[in-house]
């Protein structure tokens, strides 16, 4: 079970939420409270009927309040005439739902989705009030929505659930993950923190992120303590800055205050250009990787073999690495392997570019430009990551310069010391955010271009569950008990829903 969630997103199932006509607005509250399940609305794209509490909310002309639901139904009028907005567009809300049920005799019933893990606790919840959830088959044709581990409803908190939530909104910010795709979030994550570190390579600067993130943990201050579910990303990042700074020697710049474990950048670029280089490659392969197994899950074999972004783009891909090889070592059997190689791709994916076309000479030459747009897009990717160096060198740089200013100023007396003081903590500053800002840019660039676009072909649909906040109780609960009827009833919604 770890080993599917942490490669897949949260499995959904399809089902209906049955109850007696007399208490489906019971369960329908219920059901808002607990916020795991994304309801289907009849009128989705139709006309746009309003029910009694949206007219209501629509005469105030006001600008409505968060919407909340009562236990109990209310006074509509008394409603309007106290201004009270929020329990009105939730009762509008509930009002739409109430108008896509499916009625069958006495018993009444929706179609939605939720969360595997939650249909046990969701039942439970809704019990009580009357209605029951029915499992049902997933319609033909129909991707379930998608939900990626971290980011859903779950109830069971732990340490790799948050470090997954912090680093949901990266994978979100790019684009909704199709349903049968495979989860990026912690891989995506710990790429980012990684590509982040060499370009802010420093110890000083990394435990400033540290000591950021711990101040977002505790909720300080208080202006951005929404952004509090992204210290572990933010502590990350400075964590991977930490290490790659012990790997340069660098401290708030090279003040010799630590040794060069590895290399110092600006003695030798060419070294830390080679490494980034080889880093990209890496990732490339890992990419193409995870793109096979996302084409053939979206599409079965036949689509992964002849994607670009499937075994016929990695083919290339490992061809042109090849012959690459070598140019760089001059080993013949690495450039012929290499030819062959890269041809058997070219050929994978001109048949399968060929077939999205128009056929006949306009076709195969459309094919052959993308074919040649292809290789270059390959070249140009892997010397993208070049940029992991220069940044890292422009980084390094400022800080030799902000040390330079320093020492140079601090042999000039009193004055000169107070002087060496200022310029070490305004430099520092600067180079600071400043780098900070374009390291978090050029890392985010990186994984979107050149990881995330050969991961992904398309895009799913988000989870949207229903969840609104309910008020106290302040009436009699409806008693009702829906369970005789409710597999009756969730076969026929079911039939509805294959025909």
């Amino acid at each position: 079970m770890l080993r599917a969630e942490a490669a897949t997103p949260v499995r959904m199932r399809r089902v209906a939420i049955v109850a007696p006509e007399q208490a489906l607005r019971e369960t329908l509250v219920r059901m808002a409270e607990a916020g795991c399940v994304e309801i289907d609305l009849a009128g989705d794209g139709g006309p746009d009927v309003r029910g009694p509490a949206a007219t209501r909310l629509q005469r105030l002309r006001a600008e409505p309040a968060p919407p909340v639901l009562s236990e109990t139904p209310p006074d509509l009028d008394a409603l309007e005439r106290d201004g009270r907005t929020g329990l009105l567009a939730g009762e509008a809300q509930l009002e739409e739902r109430l108008g896509s049920a499916v009625r069958h005799g006495a018993v009444a019933a929706l179609a939605g989705w939720c969360p595997e893990v939650e249909m046990g606790a969701t039942a439970a919840c809704i019990a009580g009030a009357g209605g029951a959830l029915v499992p049902l088959r997933t319609p033909r044709g129909v991707d379930p929505p998608t939900l990626l581990i971290g980011a859903d409803t779950g109830r069971r908190a732990n340490t790799t659930r948050t470090l997954r939530r912090s680093f949901t909104p990266l994978v979100n910010t790019y684009g909704t993950v199709p349903y049968a795709d495979l989860d990026p979030t912690m891989a995506a994550g710990i790429i980012y923190v990684v590509m982040f570190g060499l370009m802010f390579g420093d110890v000083g600067h990394g435990l400033l992120l540290v000591a950021i993130a711990l101040l977002l943990r505790s909720g300080r201050p208080r202006r951005v303590v929404a952004l509090r579910p992204l210290w572990p990303f933010v502590a990350g990042a400075g964590l991977a800055a930490c290490l790659a700074g012990v790997a340069y020697g660098e401290f708030f710049g090279p003040t010799g205050v630590l040794p060069v474990l590895w290399l110092e950048p600006l003695e030798e670029p060419m070294r830390l250009l080679a490494a980034a280089v080889g880093l990209g490659a890496v990732l490339l392969a890992v990419a193409y990787a995870a793109g096979i197994v996302n084409r053939w899950r979206e599409g079965g074999p036949v689509a992964a073999l002849y994607a670009t972004t499937g075994i016929a783009g990695a083919t290339l891909y490992l061809g042109l690495a090849a012959v690459a090889g070598y140019v760089w070592l001059g080993q013949p059997a690495f450039g012929i392997a290499g030819a062959l190689t890269a041809a058997v791709g070219l050929a994978l994916a001109g048949v399968g570019l060929y077939s999205t076309t128009a056929r006949g000479p306009g076709g195969a030459v459309q094919t052959g430009i993308q074919l040649f747009d292809a290789v270059v897009r390959i070249g140009s990717n892997v010397v993208s990551f070049a940029r992991l160096a220069a940044f890292g060198l422009t980084h390094a740089a400022l800080g030799a310069i902000v040390w330079d200013g320093t020492t140079s100023l601090a042999g000039r007396g009193p004055a000169g010391v107070a002087a060496a003081v200022l310029v070490f903590l305004a430099g520092n500053a600067l180079a600071f955010a400043l780098e900070a800002l374009v390291a978090g840019v050029q890392a985010l660039r990186l994984e979107f271009y050149e990881l995330f676009s050969r991961l992904f072909e398309g895009e799913g649909r988000p989870f949207k569950p229903w969840h609104l906040p309910v008020e106290p109780l302040t009436g009699p609960v409806a008693d009702a008990g829906p369970h005789a009827l409710a597999q009756a009833v969730g076969a026929g919604l079911e039939g509805e829903e294959e025909a």
